[in-house]
């Protein structure tokens, strides 16, 4: 079962040593109007693909919208043996909620 974690949880895990790798799963429009910074993008579809430029020594937090195809994306690196992968609970639009208002919100 993929591990979750809330926003506020991801800050103080990116404050630490060995901080993980975020991966953006959103479409292209969506990462031209808000984005979490540093991350990776990936869009969902192209994961299968690209799954190889992911590292396997280091935490995978997926984010997307709201946190279903995250949710989706994190379960099948799972399967693929990615060891720890972690599902941003409420994507982005809950960082920019309770995190970092800066970053717009969308519909």
């Amino acid at each position: 079962m993929v591990s979750t974690l809330s926003p506020r949880e991801l800050v103080e895990m990116l404050r630490t040593p060995g901080a993980p790798l975020l991966l953006d799963v959103r479409e292209d429009v969506e990462r031209e109007t808000a984005r979490i910074e540093p991350s990776v993008h990936i869009p969902m579809a192209d994961v299968p693909l690209r799954k190889t430029e992911l590292p396997t020594d280091r935490a995978i937090v997926v984010y997307c919208h709201h946190g279903g195809r995250s949710q989706m994306v994190a379960a099948y690196l799972e399967q693929e043996g990615f060891t720890e992968v972690i599902n941003l609970q409420g994507g982005i639009d809950a960082w920019a909620q309770q995190v970092d208002p800066s970053v717009p919100r969308y519909r």
